[in-house]
Parts: structure tokens; C-alpha cells; sequence
């Protein structure tokens, strides 16, 4: 499978370097297989083929080859040619030659921001491995009709809709897309909106990314929820440096006293990130009555509005909105699946239409054909029949966690109020959730440590999260007991 595009990939030689011939072709195969180019058991390039390519004799292509056989890097098979050695890439990263270039540029200095070095969400990535796996924003993969969905990507792949997604459509979204939005997901919510009000986006990350860069200058003073989203705070701290912190109680966001001079705020009141409490409807209205008379734009992250299977369902902020100064967030990437990379923002047209401008810069538009399968999943049904399967599946799950953490953690949490897919615990002062995570891996325990969430990680060490959408229903209350004994030791 590896042999095609070794060969036909292009290697050249310097001819200037003091290094040989021969040391440069050896260089050149080591460095291949270091970046998995040339993958174990691949064939490499004959020497005949290799002489050609570099304009060299074939008996210095032998050479460097059999070299190559004596420090183990290839193979050497009668009448078929050179192999990579099943075992060549045993220790290659510490071979003292093995064909890297030196530091290069620093790139430190050219940078006009750091991303990487902020505090963010870390998980493993091998998380299906673990047994006891309470990570949040993963799905089961036993809840989603995989079937019905091939069926709308095969569709959307036919004939009858091959304009939908092969045509590049520069910044405008799938209309059909758009569409079921506006009509199956919005009025959930109790949102109204026209075609026009609506962007699809690569998910809700890539939304609120959008409408920093359109709201956000290096003096916005803006506010957000703390415990809150870490990459919200991070996409903030990217354009301004004043970023103020809201404390969270039992009624979600506590902002009296805290909006002077704010002119943009994000917050989750449906369903808060990460405590999972629910902001009363009477506390929304006096939220958006004091945000009209201080004119600040509200960003609400409406996330997991899908699995609210616990108590009445509250009206989106969006929805109690008569001014337009609330942009509502989504996303479908929870309930069908992360990788899917899908979301939507509805705000005023005006708005809009110039995040459709920037967007059109980043990527013109999410692709088409995952838009037109979306749709297409949306008017078939087949949403409808997720949400009520996820309803089933996460009620259940949900209640055997609460019963579980009322016996093992009894104090540490409250039942969320919304529905969703995990629970906020929070612990004796002296617990550090980041240690507990680190031990909880040893014994195949996955959790979310508190400190990300936090402005400042330290107020987080006492908290921690527990997810229950990807953990099968039979293994919760093992995997809980199973953290409390690591507590207790």
C-alpha cells in the first residue's frame, strides 16, 4: 500500500554539501522512514529507479543501500529488491544521524499570538481504551443510527444531489440545511428566524471564533461565566486583554455589580458550562433588561439544547430577544457526532452577512456534502429519532450516576436541572482533582479535572467533571466506586 508514493515522491541531492553522495542518499531514506513515508515492509525505489531519479551511478545507490542493511534501517531480499525493516523505526528518534535539519528559525519572537500556551480541555486520546471512560462531548456510538445515516450520505452522494456539494458555493450555506434548521431545531427553542439570520459554521467553536473577530478589539471589555468554557476564555484572551470573570451560583450567571463598562458577555443559561445549572426564566428577562439598558450583545452558547430530558424546557435567550443584541450558538456536533464539525449561529441579518464575508476568508463554507447529508438527515426524521433514543439512553445512565455519586460522593453534587451528559462535583477543599485524574488513568478512570474551567486553576482544584455519554450504563457505578477508593487512599 506504502509502495506508490515512494515512487513517485521526489528526492533530490545537494551537490554543494560537504557530505557524500552516498551519505546524502542514506540521509534521505532515514529521514523517510523517521516521518513514516516509508512505512515498515515497504518497498523502496530500485537502484536503477534511484540512480535515474538522482542523476547518480547505480553503484553509489548500491552502496548507500547496503549500508543501510548493515545499521538496520532496510532489507535486502534476492531478486525483489530492498525493503524497510520491520523494525527500522525501533529507536530511530534517537539515532544520532538521522538525517534532521538543525533548530531552524525561532519562531517565538514572530509570533504575534500563542495559542499553544494557553490552558485547555486535555483528555487521552485513546480514551475508548480505558474502561471507566467519564469523558464529556463524546457519543455512543450504539445510540446513533449509523444506518440511517449512510443512507443520507449515500443520498447526498446520488445523482439527484451531486449539485448540492460539488459545486463551490463561495459563501453561501445549503439551503436545504439552513432550512431544517429553521424549521426542526430552532423552534425547540422557541427561536423564529429567517434564512438570512442563520450561518453555518465548523461547529460551535468555530462560531464563537467568528464572532470574536467581529466583536473583539485589543479595548472590548467583555464578560463571561467563571467556572466558564476555557476556549472561550482563550479566544478572548487572544483579541483583548480585558476579559472580566462572573461567578456561577444555583441560578446559573451572577452579573449584578459586575457589567460596568461590559459591552459583550458569554454565557450558557440553559445549560451552564461546566456547573450544568439552568438560569430561571425570570432571571433571564432581568438579564436581558439589563443588558438593553447598558446596550451590551449577549453571545449564548445554547449547547446540548437537545438533551434537556430533565424538567420543563426554558425558553432560549434568543427567543425572549426583541432588539437583536443576542447572537444564539449551536451546534449538532453533541447529538450526531464531534467529528462531524457542524454548528450555526442565528443573529441579524446584517451581522450575518458580514461573518458570511469572513467566513468566505477562512473557508468560503463548511463542506457541502456534510451539509447536504446533515439536511438530509434532518428531513428524513432520523434527528427526531436520535433526541428521543439519546433521551432513553442518557435518563438512564443519568440516574444510575446520581444514585451512585449519592452513595459514594454523598454532598458532592446536585442532579443537573437540564438533562445533559454529565455531572459537576465538587469536593472537600484539600482535593486536587488534577492528581486524582493522573491516578484515576492508572487505574482506567478518565475524568475532567476542575482547574481549566477556572480563570484561576487554582479555584478549580476542588471540582471536577464527570461525563456519562460515552460510558456503557452497566460500568458507571463500578468506575465511581472505583474513584472513590482512589480518593480514599
Amino acid at each position: 500500500m506504502g509502495a506508490w508514493p515512494v515512487r513517485d515522491a521526489l528526492y533530490h541531492l545537494e551537490r554543494s554539501k560537504p557530505a557524500s553522495l552516498q551519505a546524502q542518499i542514506r540521509e534521505i531514506l532515514i529521514e523517510s522512514i523517521r516521518l513514516g513515508q516509508l512505512a515498515p515492509g515497504d518497498p523502496v525505489p530500485s537502484t536503477r529507479a534511484m540512480a535515474g531519479r538522482l542523476s547518480v551511478s547505480r553503484n553509489t545507490v548500491t552502496l548507500a543501500y547496503q549500508a543501510l542493511v548493515a545499521e538496520g534501517f532496510l532489507i535486502s531480499r534476492e531478486r525483489s529488491g530492498f525493503y524497510v525493516d520491520p523494525s527500522a523505526t525501533d529507536g530511530i528518534a534517537e539515532r544520532p544521524d538521522s538525517g534532521q535539519v538543525g533548530a531552524g528559525i525561532d519562531w517565538g519572537p514572530r509570533l504575534a499570538k500563542q495559542p499553544g500556551a494557553q490552558r485547555n480541555l486535555v483528555k487521552p486520546t485513546d480514551w475508548q481504551r480505558y474502561k471507566y471512560p467519564f469523558v464529556y462531548g463524546q457519543v455512543d456510538h450504539e445510540v446513533f443510527p449509523i444506518a440511517e445515516w449512510r443512507d443520507c450520505v449515500r443520498q447526498a452522494m446520488g445523482k439527484r444531489w451531486i449539485d448540492a456539494w460539488t459545486e463551490d458555493r463561495f459563501a453561501e450555506d445549503d439551503p436545504l440545511l439552513v432550512s431544517e434548521i429553521a424549521r426542526r431545531i430552532l423552534p425547540l427553542r422557541g427561536i423564529a428566524a429567517e434564512p438570512s439570520q442563520i450561518l453555518v459554521t465548523l461547529g460551535a467553536q468555530n462560531a464563537l471564533y467568528l464572532i470574536a473577530a467581529m466583536l473583539v478589539g485589543e479595548k472590548t471589555r467583555v464578560a463571561m461565566e467563571d467556572p466558564g468554557y476555557p476556549d472561550m476564555r482563550n479566544i478572548l484572551g487572544l483579541r483583548t486583554d480585558h476579559v472580566h470573570s462572573l461567578p456561577v451560583g444555583p441560578e446559573g450567571l451572577e452579573w449584578e455589580g459586575g457589567l460596568d463598562d461590559i459591552e459583550l458577555l458569554f454565557t450558557t443559561p440553559s445549560h451552564q458550562f461546566p456547573t450544568t445549572v439552568t438560569m430561571p426564566l425570570a432571571r433571564r428577562e432581568a438579564l436581558l433588561s439589563e443588558a438593553r439598558s447598558r446596550d451590551i450583545v449577549i453571545i449564548e452558547d445554547d449547547y446540548e439544547f437537545e438533551t434537556n430530558y430533565s424538567g420543563t424546557p426554558h425558553p432560549a435567550l434568543k427567543s425572549l430577544d426583541r432588539d437583536g443584541r443576542v447572537i444564539y450558538v449551536g451546534s449538532l456536533s453533541k447529538s450526531l457526532m464531534p467529528g462531524l464539525r457542524l454548528g450555526f449561529i442565528v443573529a441579524d441579518a446584517a451581522l450575518i452577512q458580514e461573518m458570511r464575508a469572513l467566513r468566505r476568508l477562512m473557508l468560503r463554507h463548511p463542506p457541502g456534502n456534510n451539509q447536504r447529508a446533515a439536511a438530509l438527515f434532518l428531513a428524513n426524521g432520523h434527528f427526531d429519532v436520535l433526541v428521543r433514543r439519546i433521551h432513553r439512553t442518557y435518563r438512564d445512565r443519568w440516574q444510575i450516576m446520581g444514585q451512585a455519586l449519592a452513595q459514594y460522593f454523598p454532598g458532592w453534587s446536585s442532579p443537573p436541572g437540564f438533562g445533559g451528559s454529565a455531572y459537576w462535583l465538587t469536593g472537600p477543599a484539600k482535593l486536587d482533582s488534577r492528581a486524582l485524574a493522573a491516578r484515576g488513568l492508572e487505574d482506567g478512570v478518565v475524568i475532567e479535572p476542575g482547574a481549566p474551567f477556572f480563570a484561576d486553576p487554582d479555584a478549580g482544584a476542588r471540582h471536577l467533571r464527570l461525563g456519562f455519554s460515552s460510558i456503557p450504563a452497566e460500568r458507571i457505578e463500578e468506575g465511581i466506586e472505583r474513584l472513590s477508593r482512589l480518593i480514599a487512599e
